[in-house]
């Protein structure tokens, strides 16, 4: 059997209600040959053998609530899965989002506010001629996100409860110092009418049926090379916040969450800078962070600090053709078990699809981001698309992480779901083939990952 080997405890004193108590798993092997794939066996609970490793599981203990796992509903993502089929795309939408049946649950997204550089083409929501401005967002309109809307309209209906966080690439050009869409900083006399183009945003959405959850103020705010992007240093975002946006959003009963920095883990002292500014920190729910440089483990050193706010993995792409065992390796490791055990409350990969040259990009934007559906005359999944799986599917939103051990080469991390059941994600590490206990107070089942297999185990 392809996956993981149940072993089934022996010896057991357990009353006949303990026995009923099985370990169901899901298993992806590290070459693809078993992707998500439930495991026939279930062992049973009895007691611990000695003879192998423990992982033990304390839901006692329990750290951040979880708000989910997902992606990011690109502009390009959108426009591909509009094309389908009418039954083709009723039939995707509800393998990717009802959280019942055989589908992977996602439940949280990341939009941008306007376009990405994964949108055919560049725009914001109130673009205007060369030398022109609109201050007073006269022409501000919603229409060129009209298919990201219609899309998350459709996925809504089939998970109400999901939660989208906003994130705008680039401020409109005639509010920039260089008057393009890539690259340039926001001029500083036009905070205020910024503010208020983010809040015309979420009360436009709200109007359309969706909410936003969570708005960074800036994807990538160190990044100049993408098209659009926009330069926003620690202390414009911290000036942006507390002179302009806080207020706004104050003002006009926003209850939308402001989020920090949505970069990279080398440059934790970006949000840390931002925190320390009680007049700016009063503002802000927390801090988001991708991983194109730096380590995980920043997040933990950002929370520690600064305990009272949330954290977010929000970025990272798979870079194509994509190496499936590499791929499911480190972001297993790094993401799903590195981001949530440092204290994140979402981790989100990249785009959610892409077609078989990685388009469509804007002119500058990403050309080797592999989806994690491929979409063309047929959908291809792709190791993204099992990576987050693999959480989405069995810890829902609400969920919170709760202690476990790790173990050597088996690097794990474990959740209590809001109907109390327990999760564990493992990953093995190692070369040889790992037998191992599952671990709950004083009993346990025996289990085992093939080297380099990933496993959701459930009870």
């Amino acid at each position: 059997m392809l996956g993981a080997l149940v072993i089934s405890a022996m010896g057991s004193t357990l009353t006949n209600a303990q026995t009923k108590s099985k370990v169901s798993s899901w298993v992806t092997q590290a070459d693809g040959s078993t992707a998500l794939q439930k495991q026939k066996a279930q062992p049973a609970f009895g007691k611990v053998n000695a003879k192998y490793t423990v992982i033990t599981v304390n839901d006692k203990q329990v750290y951040q609530q979880m708000d989910g796992f997902g992606f990011t509903l690109t502009g390009g993502s959108a426009e591909l899965i509009n094309k389908l089929p009418a039954a083709e795309k009723s039939h995707l939408l509800d393998e990717m989002f009802r959280t019942t049946g055989n589908g992977i649950g996602i439940s949280y997204l990341r939009i941008s506010v306007g376009a990405s550089d994964l949108n055919a083409d560049v725009f914001t929501y109130d673009d205007m001629p060369a030398g022109q401005t609109d201050p007073q967002l006269a022409h501000f309109s919603l229409e060129k996100d009209a298919g990201v809307i219609a899309l998350l309209q459709d996925i809504l209906k089939i998970n109400p409860h999901l939660k989208i966080l906003g994130s705008p690439w680039t401020a409109p050009s005639w509010m920039k110092t260089n008057a393009l869409s890539k690259g340039g900083k926001l001029k500083e006399d036009c905070y205020d009418v910024y503010a208020q183009y983010l809040v015309k945003y979420i009360r436009s959405m709200k109007a359309k049926g969706i909410t936003i959850d969570a708005l960074t103020l800036q994807n990538e705010p160190l990044n100049p090379k993408n098209n659009p992007s926009l330069v926003m240093e620690a202390a414009e975002q911290a000036a942006f916040i507390k002179k302009s946006v806080g207020p706004a959003f104050k003002a006009a009963n926003i209850k939308t969450k402001i989020v920090l920095y949505d970069h990279n883990a080398d440059r934790p002292d970006y949000p840390m800078d931002i925190l320390k500014d009680p007049e700016a920190s009063q503002y802000v729910d927390g801090s988001a962070f991708h991983l194109y440089g730096g380590k995980i483990e920043a997040l933990n050193e950002v929370h520690n600090a600064y305990p009272d706010k949330n954290l977010y993995f929000t970025e990272q792409w798979v870079g194509a053709p994509g190496k499936f065992t590499e791929n499911l390796n480190w972001h297993i490791n790094n993401l799903i078990i590195g981001a949530t055990r440092n204290w994140a409350r979402t981790v989100l990969e990249w785009n959610l699809a892409a077609d078989s040259k990685y388009e469509p990009h804007t002119p500058g934007g990403c050309t080797e981001c592999l989806g994690a559906i491929t979409v063309e005359k047929s959908i291809t999944r792709n190791v993204a698309y099992y990576i987050i799986g693999h959480a989405s599917k069995f810890v829902p939103a609400g969920s919170v992480r709760i202690a476990s051990n790790i173990n050597g080469d088996l690097v794990n991390v474990a959740f209590r779901t809001p109907q109390g059941r327990k999760v564990l994600i493992v990953i093995n590490n190692g070369k040889n083939k790992a037998i191992f206990n599952i671990k709950q107070g004083d009993r346990a089942a025996l289990c085992s990952l093939d080297t380099g297999a990933v496993g959701t185990f459930v009870w």
